[in-house]
């Protein structure tokens, strides 16, 4: 499992993970970006806040009770 504060905001790649990244990032939701945002858009994962035009968020509170969630109903990550 990650370390991950209990509070604060995580970016997207923080969250579905970049192999291309040095070092690389380990994914918590092992989904493709495509599929995230599907499910965010679809409700199915957290919301995203907008810090900025260009700075999308998610709240760390937010990440960490959607696996706790999921985790304690036995459904994979989807």
């Amino acid at each position: 499992m990650h370390t991950l504060p209990e509070t604060g905001y995580l970016r997207l790649p923080q969250i579905i993970g970049d192999k291309k990244a040095e070092p690389p990032i380990p994914a918590i939701i092992p989904v493709a970006r495509a599929t995230f945002l599907a499910g965010v858009k679809s409700g199915l994962y957290p919301k995203s806040y907008k810090l900025s035009p260009r700075v999308t968020v998610w709240k760390v509170e937010d990440i960490l009770a959607f696996i706790k969630k999921n985790d304690n109903d036995g459904r994979a990550h989807e």
